[in-house]
């Protein structure tokens, strides 16, 4: 059974934010990386890129598949774990901790109501 945490929100396309001090960081669920299999590369933005809510940020590319990042809130990314350049493992490893993707100044925190609980994220994957 997938890790699904309780302290952060979830996107219907996989992704998982966690807020504090108006910073979401940003990263894929343990299901996405359960899913895509061995992921051997990562395609990420630039720190001072903005993108809208749900506007495609990047790309996860395992052994099994190409997928399409979404970011699941509007803002400048403040952050790039620059660590999956060369260990993109990490998403498998620890999709929660090391594995994170990117962080962003969130521009409109009421953006966060519309994202999907713990609960809500657990029925949508059949955990």
């Amino acid at each position: 059974m997938a890790e699904v945490p309780d302290d952060l929100k979830y996107s219907r396309s996989h992704e998982w934010v966690r807020v504090k001090d108006g910073i979401a960081t940003i990263g894929i669920t343990d299901h996405a990386q359960n899913e895509l299999t061995d992921i051997v590369y990562v395609e990420l933005p630039n720190e001072g890129d903005s993108f809208e809510q749900e506007d495609e940020f990047g790309v996860v590319e395992s052994v099994k598949s190409v997928s399409e990042l979404y970011l699941p809130v509007t803002g400048e990314i403040t952050a790039v774990n620059t660590e999956l350049e060369n260990k993109p493992e990490l998403i498998n490893e620890s999709p929660y901790d090391k594995g994170w993707l990117v962080k962003v100044k969130l521009e409109d925190e009421s953006e966060l109501d519309g994202l999907m609980t713990p609960n809500a994220y657990l029925s949508l994957t059949g955990n």
